[in-house]
């Protein structure tokens, strides 16, 4: 079952961009959580060695919804070339799992 659900990373330069980037998201329903954490980036950028400090924002989605997730990101995204990467989850506690089914996808009515 929990393989229908995945973690996505996406790094940004500012804090700023990195909340803009959350809220879409979460408003679009495509993630049920993010985290947002700095890091500190080593990383070849056209043929030179960088480092830079960046936010990287871990979400918590369905792994259906990666790609509609990349394009909504890709639209506001500040980065030529944003990373978007997925690992699917093994596993997780079906409580979890349940409410990120509850916190995803299109909204029920009640």
């Amino acid at each position: 079952m929990s393989t229908e659900y995945s973690i996505a990373f996406t790094t940004t330069n500012t804090r700023e961009n990195a909340q803009a980037l959350a809220a879409l998201a979460l408003e679009k329903r495509l993630a049920a959580c993010i985290q947002i954490t700095q890091v500190e980036s080593h990383y070849v950028w056209k043929d030179a060695i960088q480092r830079d400090n960046e936010f990287q924002l871990q979400m918590k989605i369905r792994t259906g919804d990666f790609a509609t997730l990349c394009v909504a990101l890709e639209s506001i995204h500040p980065y030529e070339v944003p990373e978007f990467i997925r690992i699917a989850m093994a596993d997780g506690s079906p409580a979890y799992l349940a409410w990120m089914a509850a916190s995803t996808g299109p909204l029920t009515e009640s």
